[in-house]
């Protein structure tokens, strides 16, 4: 059994009781507990900010409920998550990253340039979720400058299932950004149609929203349409990609 000690508390590895590769190399050790099952994933989620079981599910919506309460259940005996109740809201927790936690960012963002550079990123588009390229898009949104009132933008891939089909990104004056995949009921600025590829490959960089226009359809007034793409960066030239945690 491997032990990663934090202060002078020592965590055990659940998964690791039965060494994987029995080298006593760190890295082989490390590798132990970073490197199985959906766990690269989870900790960009936890680096990006999510706090919650519900938000970090929509990080990771093709990871079943069960090997994420597996996987936060590790990192926490691993000294890498804390996990702590909410006071004003029973039986509800948030995970976030300890001391050797937050050690890891480099890491995770260190693996992610790799990706960036040296991975045909063509090969992603076959992976295509719209739950997941709204849930980046939501939490890489920066409302600046704030808007005077709520602004609501949904986004719409005609292709894809119904329950699959409409998304709405609602900004509010605050800076606070929700995204919803039932209708909120709020008036609509703008609306964005769209194939799903074409919006993937515009938010990872692989091509523009220039370059694309002509399969994008916008209706709504211009300064709503201006601000999206500010918003969202699809202002960025393509060397400068998105996908960053």
């Amino acid at each position: 059994m491997y032990w990663l000690k934090q202060g002078t508390i020592a965590y055990s590895w659940t998964e690791m009781r039965h060494s994987v590769y029995k080298q006593f190399c760190p890295i082989a050790m490390a590798s132990e507990l970073l490197c199985t099952r959906w766990t690269m994933p989870l900790l960009r989620e936890l680096i990006a900010g999510s706090t919650r079981f519900s938000d970090l599910r929509r990080g990771v919506p093709r990871m079943s409920p069960t090997l994420l309460s597996r996987r936060l259940k590790e990192l926490q005996e691993a000294g890498v998550v804390e996990r702590t109740a909410v006071r004003s809201e029973k039986g509800v927790f948030e995970y976030r990253m300890t001391e050797s936690g937050e050690d890891l960012r480099t890491v995770v963002e260190a693996i992610g340039s790799w990706g960036q550079k040296w991975i045909d990123r063509k090969q992603s588009l076959r992976n295509l979720d719209p739950s997941f390229l709204m849930w980046d898009m939501r939490r890489k949104l920066r409302p600046t400058p704030l808007p005077s009132r709520r602004t609501v933008i949904q986004f719409l891939y005609p292709e894809q299932p119904l329950s699959r089909r409409h998304y709405w990104l609602v900004v509010e004056p605050t800076g606070g950004v929700d995204l919803c995949s039932r209708d909120p009921g709020f008036e609509v600025d703008l609306y964005v149609a769209t194939d799903l590829r074409t919006m993937t490959a515009i938010w990872m960089g692989l091509t523009t929203l220039a370059k694309e226009r002509a399969k994008i359809r916008f209706t709504g007034t211009r300064d709503a349409a201006r601000k999206m793409q500010a918003w969202l960066g699809f202002n960025r030239s393509l060397t400068q990609h998105p996908f960053t945690v």
